[in-house]
Parts: C-alpha cells; sequence; structure tokens
C-alpha cells in the first residue's frame, strides 16, 4: 500500500479544508507519501465549544475507522484536538493531533509559546490541554481575536488582530514562538512571521510535517 496521509477537517466548512489543503502543498513530492484533506459533512461550520467538539467525536472515530486500511496516519485539523483519544483507540495507524503537534514543535524553537486564539471561550479548553500535555511552565498565555471561523474569511481584518494579539503576547507576556491556535488561521502563518520577527507555528502543517515521519518511519 503506498503512504497516505488523510487530513480531517472536522468542521463543515469547505473554505478551511482547501486553506489546509493548499498549505499541504509544501510537502507534497516524488517519491512522497499522498496526502488527501477531507471535510466532516456532520460537523458544525466552525468547532467553537465543547458542544461543538463533543459532537464530532463520533463522527470522527467512524470516518476513521472506514479509512483506516488506506491511511498510514490521520490529522485531526482543529485546534481542539477533538476525539484525538477516541480516534487514537479506534484505529491502528498514527493519529495527530494539531494543538499537541503545534505546540511540541514550538518548544523546539523558543523557550516559550503563546497562543493565539479564535475566541476568549475557547482558552479554558486549550488551558486543559497544555495541562494534560505537561507543558503550562512554558506556556507564556493565549489572547483570543473575537472572531468566529466564518469570519476569518475577512483577511485583512484577520491579520490586523491576529498581529496585534500577537504582538502583546511577544511584548507583555513574553512568548518567545507563536503558535496559530485554528486550522481557518492557515494562511496567515508568513505575513505575521514577517510581523512579528519571532517563530510562528501553523499547527496543520507541524502536524504534517510529523505525520509524513511517521509514514516514513513506520512508528
Amino acid at each position: 500500500m503506498a503512504p497516505k496521509i488523510i487530513i480531517i477537517n472536522p468542521n463543515s466548512n469547505e473554505a478551511v479544508t482547501d486553506g489546509i489543503d493548499s498549505a499541504m502543498d509544501t510537502f507534497r513530492m516524488s517519491g512522497g507519501p499522498e496526502i488527501r484533506c477531507l471535510t466532516l459533512q456532520e460537523g458544525p461550520s466552525g468547532v467553537q465549544t465543547q458542544q461543538d467538539v463533543e459532537s464530532v467525536i463520533l463522527p470522527l472515530v467512524n470516518l476513521a475507522k472506514s479509512l483506516e486500511n488506506e491511511a498510514s496516519a490521520f490529522i485531526i485539523a482543529c485546534f481542539s484536538d477533538p476525539g484525538l483519544y477516541a480516534v487514537r483507540e479506534a484505529v491502528s495507524r498514527p493519529v495527530l493531533g494539531i494543538a499537541e503537534c503545534g505546540v511540541l514543535t514550538a518548544l523546539t524553537m523558543g523557550q516559550t509559546f503563546g497562543v493565539i486564539a479564535i475566541l476568549k471561550e475557547a482558552i479554558p479548553r486549550h488551558l486543559r490541554i497544555w495541562g494534560a500535555m505537561g507543558v503550562s511552565e512554558r506556556f507564556a498565555g493565549e489572547l483570543a481575536v473575537g472572531l468566529t471561523v466564518d469570519e476569518l474569511s475577512d483577511r485583512e481584518r484577520t491579520l490586523s488582530r491576529m498581529i496585534e494579539v500577537g504582538r502583546r503576547l511577544r511584548d507583555e507576556r513574553d512568548a518567545s514562538t507563536i503558535v496559530m491556535g485554528c486550522a481557518g488561521m492557515v494562511a496567515f502563518r508568513e505575513p505575521l512571521q514577517e510581523a512579528l520577527h519571532i517563530p510562528v507555528i501553523e499547527p496543520t502543517q507541524a502536524a504534517g510535517a510529523m505525520a509524513l515521519g511517521r509514514a516514513r518511519l513506520s512508528w
């Protein structure tokens, strides 16, 4: 079986999936694994609340199980890592969550990491993830841009708010790296890094880099 990395966007927003697919082009190469990006049609337009997170777990499990025989690795492309442990339990392939991968990558690039969230309501949910990962001592802080997943499509407003929040995390919280806290922010990594002059991690790309290694090494 030829290696294939399957990336699942747990919301039903096709624009987000298209952005993720474009961001994965950097990993597509001759002789490398196929990278396939899918949209969870049963998902909400944006995974923004705990109820949204819980609602997509079973559909994610069912979709991953249906694709297990063709996948070398799965990526759950939502920063709340919904269903991460349930899908890992359900399939024998590697399953990567973008929040976990984004932060682990950030920790190799700086002493502290800050996170740009979409909504302030997401922050307590993310704090639980950092606590479970044991990385709280290197967590500088998390601030929200105050935009929904759908509103991220306004590129000028979104980038302006991300730069403002990123500067606050850098200057007021001493964040030495920034992790973008939503897969819908995928298009803003390069302009944000240019504005902040510190490493900015796009978490789906971070997960993609790790998945390539897993697929090639069969870990």
